[in-house]
């Protein structure tokens, strides 16, 4: 297929996006915004003609370093409600319709924004896209893995005590070196005793023990990445026959560092081993990707035709937590654009 023949597919087809930051999202015009907002009191450029170089990383270490300095922009609950709807406005535009965001409260409420505040703003956000845009967004709390247990303890704490309309999972980001998996399951065990799905990352940078460790230790339900579960076939098959899905973000793999080239990415063989997968874009602006592009990405790595392409929408659709009702009526518009697009 041409390359702009897939790309204009890929444009309009309905899509479900399951692995995306908060803060991570914040495009250019946002971060921006937020920065002119804070000006003098952050390294970030207020010019978003500046924020390519600013984003340009020299591995995993230096990209948590910049993540966490656009992280320092939100200061207050305006700021968070800012960000949220900008967020919702980029997804809307690449006729996402659903998507699970993953937020980190400890991060904000760290910096003195009230946890009350913060989930008040982030539900704000969340109606208003869901009334405006068409878009219904949930929450993944994510644990700031090199904050340590103290962050995993607030974290937890805010999503049981403030418990928004929106929150559905529970999620261990951050770095993998350094901050094993095993010591966040009081917490993830809590968590899913509440009624929260279990979303670590595991194997983004690290092998595939630190996979197992989640699976095990976490009850991980999907894992965040677990590109490197590719190198234990025992895994593979494992994540095969429990119906594991991978959150796969390539272009933030290679933009980390976590593999040298896209043609050395393990997609390819961890969906021929049965894997389920979803593809979705993690830290877009930061990274310099959409999940259009991913979508494209993938389907180069995959060989797939349009037909291929809108498979993957739909297995993004039926990995997610959504409700019943939203993936039949979002799988049927899927189904629907197909069809039309390609007569």
């Amino acid at each position: 297929m041409a390359k702009d023949d897939l790309a204009s597919f890929v444009a309009g087809l309905p899509k479900a996006e399951l692995h995306v930051h908060h803060v991570g999202s914040a495009s250019p015009r946002i971060v921006a915004e937020l920065a002119a907002r804070h000006e003098g009191r952050s390294p970030v450029p207020a010019d978003p003609a500046l924020l390519a170089e600013y984003f340009t990383f020299t591995d995993f270490a230096h990209f948590i370093e910049v993540y966490l300095s656009v992280v320092d922009l939100i200061r207050d609950a305006e700021d968070v409600r800012t960000l949220t709807y900008g967020v919702a406005q980029d997804l809307a535009a690449q006729q996402v319709r659903y998507a699970e965001l993953t937020v980190t409260p400890y991060s904000s409420v760290n910096r003195g924004i009230p946890a009350e505040a913060f989930c008040e703003a982030i539900e704000d956000a969340r109606r208003e896209a869901e009334k405006e845009l068409g878009l219904v967004l949930r929450w993944v709390f994510d644990i700031p893995g090199e904050a340590g247990l103290a962050s995993a303890e607030q974290t937890l704490r805010i999503a049981l005590d403030q418990r928004p309309d929106g929150l559905i999972s529970f999620g261990l980001g951050g770095p993998e070196i350094g901050v094993p998996r095993p010591q966040f399951k009081p917490y993830f065990d809590q968590a899913r005793a509440a009624g929260l799905h279990s979303v670590p990352h595991a194997g983004e940078t690290t092998g595939a023990q630190t996979v197992w460790d989640a699976i095990r230790e976490l009850g991980a339900e999907r894992i965040g990445h677990g590109i490197f579960a590719a190198q234990d076939p025992q895994l593979l098959a494992y994540l095969a026959e429990h119906a594991i899905p991978l959150e796969v973000c390539p272009t933030s793999n290679l933009r980390t560092r976590a593999v040298a080239d896209l043609a050395e990415h393990p997609l390819a063989a961890i969906v021929a081993a049965g894997v389920p997968v979803s593809i979705n874009s993690d830290d877009p602006p930061m990274f310099g990707t959409t999940l259009n592009n991913e979508y494209e990405v993938a389907a180069r790595l995959l060989d797939l035709d349009t037909a291929g392409v809108a498979e993957l929408a739909r297995q993004g659709v039926r990995h997610s937590f959504a409700t019943d009702q939203v993936k039949t009526t979002l799988l049927a518009e899927i189904d629907t654009y197909t069809t039309t697009a390609t007569a």
